[in-house]
């Protein structure tokens, strides 16, 4: 087995979050075998902003010191941007120049037997039932490059402590998170069609419903005869966040324009 490297930053967030995790959830974990010995992308469904601290509890508690593919917003973050970086999390520069780099630095921590975790959707689902949707095709292109096993992991439980799209915090009563991984993702039929635009859909939908078949075990439930996909389907949360973007822009005015004035009051005092 190829060692998995954490740094000494990374040792110390284990140890300070974990056990906040064990207060305020009563985990679940199926699956383990599943995980291989090398490196491995690990791929999972999307439904609350706490879904990474569950995730990662999972992949840890089983010997898997994950790392991430965060938006490079995150890394912009005062404190947590420099942790981020010092526990080796991968950033993700979407629609720029630097796109590529993640995929890069992924192919690197691969290639030293770490496992990578990528949530294919990019954000949280839209899906009304809280489903995966159609994901994007950026993990389909790292599996096709770096032929190492795909791993669905799904997991139900954490929107119960922080449900999606808002900041209520529900700690307690401690809920049941449950996380289960899957066999590797077959795409060996793919590896020598090249990642043209029909060969990554294809990988990125046989990804995506691995992801939901392990998720319907969780729920006991069916899941929708198809993926939900923005844009078929639009995006039930784009009014929602124009609103957010139209308040914030007001309050950045607001503070922009007393700032003015507060400037303007000491000019006229020093005269």
């Amino acid at each position: 087995m190829q060692p998995r490297k954490q740094s000494r930053v990374y040792r110390l967030l284990a140890m300070i979050v974990r056990p906040p995790l064990r207060l305020i959830t009563r985990p679940t974990w199926r699956g383990a075998e599943h995980l291989p010995e090398g490196g491995f992308i690990a791929v999972g469904n999307h439904v609350s902003n706490l879904d990474p601290l569950t995730f990662a509890h999972f992949l840890y508690d089983n010997g898997v010191p994950p790392k991430f593919l965060a938006k490079s917003s995150l890394f912009a973050v005062p404190v947590i941007g420099k942790l981020l970086q010092a526990a080796d999390q991968i950033p993700v520069y979407r629609g720029t120049a630097r796109a590529a780099d993640a995929l890069v630095a992924a192919e690197a921590a691969l290639a030293e037997g770490e496992g990578v975790v990528v949530f294919p959707e990019g954000t949280l689902t839209r899906d009304p039932d809280m489903w995966p949707m159609t994901g994007k095709t950026g993990v389909a292109r790292l599996a096709l490059r770096t032929r190492v096993p795909v791993v669905p992991i799904a997991q139900w439980g954490a929107h119960l402590v922080l449900p999606p799209y808002t900041a209520r915090f529900r700690p307690f009563p401690r809920k049941p998170v449950t996380v289960v991984a899957g066999p590797p993702v077959d795409l060996d039929d793919l590896y020598e069609r090249g990642a043209d635009a029909d060969t990554l859909r294809e990988a990125t939908d046989r990804i995506m419903a691995a992801i939901t078949a392990q998720l319907a075990e969780i729920r006991g439930e069916e899941p929708p005869a198809r993926p939900y996909d923005v844009r078929r389907d639009g995006d039930p949360r784009a009014a929602h966040d124009q609103a957010k973007a139209v308040r914030k822009a007001a309050r950045a005015a607001t503070k922009s324009a007393r700032a003015a004035r507060r400037a303007a009051w000491t000019r006229r005092g020093r005269r």
